[in-house]
């Protein structure tokens, strides 16, 4: 794989919850060659690695906003059985950490990088939008002369008949 279409990649996998943008533990799982299985195992392991800021527990609203292919391919029937984890910018980086192998490590930078783009491209749109509200009176004001010239004049009816 390139280095641009894991970006893609990882870029189609980050989710917002709770005003953060997160990976799923099988979406990172993934990504880094491991099970999810293993990845949980190694998190549990190092608990005291990843506050609330890191990696948090989805609770069962924001589990049913994913669908299921995006959390686990599950036999019609079953349901889930643990809601998922997902992992922040920072998470996503000590979970590298505590995995240890070569890809975790190249796998994270692209991590990084990724959410660096998201960042710088949220910030742009972000001020664009102010910008436009800065103006935002300014065009009004234009659309409404505009609309007065292109408004038909008005003069007052002749009457028809005698005085």
């Amino acid at each position: 794989m390139t280095s641009l279409s894991i970006s893609e990649m990882i870029a189609h996998k980050v989710f917002i919850f709770r005003g953060k943008r997160v990976l799923l533990a099988n979406d990172l799982a993934e990504l880094y060659g491991v099970t999810t299985k293993r990845l949980n195992e190694q998190v549990r392991r190092n608990i005291s690695r990843f506050p609330e800021s890191f990696m948090f527990q989805l609770n069962d609203i924001e589990t049913d906003t994913l669908s299921r292919s995006q959390i686990a391919t599950l036999k019609q029937g079953q349901n889930i059985k643990y809601k998922p984890l997902v992992f922040s910018e920072y998470g996503a980086l000590m979970v590298s950490s505590i995995l240890n192998s070569d890809q975790a490590i190249s796998v994270s930078i692209q991590i990084i990088e990724t959410f660096i783009k998201l960042r710088e491209s949220f910030t742009t749109h972000e001020e664009f939008r102010q910008k436009l509200l800065e103006h935002d009176s300014q065009i009004r004001t234009l659309f409404d002369a505009i609309d007065q010239l292109m408004s038909p004049i008005e003069s007052p009816a002749k009457k028809i008949g005698f005085r």
